[in-house]
């Protein structure tokens, strides 16, 4: 998808207050307007100043798109970095009150419904007793604080309007008690963490969306754990049995002879300590040792004698 800059669709600078925002959204929306512009492609520049107008005019919203940087061109390719909006903390959902069609793939890829903020709520009733709006925002964790669970601190930004009309970001930290077997996309609900209420209105709720931070040695999808493992050709022709990590600890595995590379070997109920376990599948990666001294390559010569043996004789020729 192509990348939007909303400051340059409606003229202004990255700095810009929000009176700024509001009366170029107002200008521009009058002159691209269908029902009175009679300029070629006058929808779609309004729909595009729309667009921009949804995202700057919201302190939240802008705050994080800002923390992209500036360092993207209008119609560059484009793809969210990996948890780009981890921290922020968002009230409502993505959208206030627009028709959902009339955003781009940008949008829908960073506040969209189908996105991270596609969470329910919508504006808080003013009236002197109401309840706090419910916040919402992405946290990652360590792979194994979902094996034993624990307290973690967590630092949550959020925006707030400054006296001179611009966005201004404030942190809090909070203790986060988090359940063994949280798998990325699940929510923690945080009671009483959200927007405080008007009046005797109670406080919303804060809901934390789970992702896990890069590992140096698994990966995840749902509830299942993967690691490459390397081993010796010998190994995986004779068989052989090693130690192998996991996030509980090291384990001995057996390598049935004559392994191939890329081969599974399921270790069950040893992924995801959920209620229903996920499994862990350790991914065989036959790595040959180099040839550097003369004894070595002379092994390696004796080895290929030993055996009639075409790894492209699949390709044909």
């Amino acid at each position: 998808m192509e990348y939007r800059d909303y400051y340059q669709i409606l003229g202004l600078e990255r700095d810009a207050s929000q009176a700024e925002i509001k009366r170029a959204y107002r200008k521009l929306a009058r002159k691209y307007h269908p029902d009175i512009s009679k300029e070629a492609g006058a929808e779609d520049r309004f729909k595009e100043v729309g667009e921009a107008y949804e995202v700057l005019k919201d302190p939240e919203k802008r705050a994080a798109y800002d923390q992209l940087g500036s360092g993207y061109q209008a119609g560059q390719d484009f793809r969210p970095p990996p948890n780009w909006d981890e921290g922020f903390e968002f009230h409502g959902g993505g959208y206030t009150g627009a028709d959902s069609e009339a955003f781009s793939d940008f949008f829908e890829s960073l506040f969209g419904r189908g996105g991270f903020h596609g969470f329910g709520g919508g504006a808080r009733q003013r009236q002197y007793h109401a309840q706090g709006e419910n916040t919402y925002a992405r946290i990652a964790i360590d792979l194994e604080d979902s094996y034993h669970g624990g307290t973690r601190q967590i630092s949550l930004k959020h925006s707030e309007l400054g006296p001179d009309g611009r966005p201004q970001l404030k942190e809090r930290k909070l203790n986060v008690k988090i359940p063994r077997g949280v798998t990325e996309g699940q929510q923690i609900r945080l009671a009483g963490q959200g927007e405080p209420g008007f009046g005797e209105g109670k406080p919303g709720d804060l809901y934390l969306e789970i992702s896990f931070n890069p590992h140096p040695l698994y990966s995840v999808e749902g509830k299942t754990v993967y690691l490459n493992l390397p081993v010796a050709p010998w190994e995986a022709a004779l068989g052989a049995k090693v130690k192998v990590p996991t996030p509980e600890g090291e384990i001995h595995l057996t390598i049935p002879a004559n392994s191939r590379s890329g081969a599974r070997l399921r270790l069950k109920g040893r992924g995801i300590p959920a209620k229903e376990p996920g499994d862990m599948y350790v991914v065989l990666q036959v790595t040959a040792p180099p040839a550097e001294s003369e004894a070595q390559k002379e092994a390696y010569r004796t080895f290929s004698e030993a055996f009639s043996f075409d790894p492209r004789s699949g390709l044909g020729s």
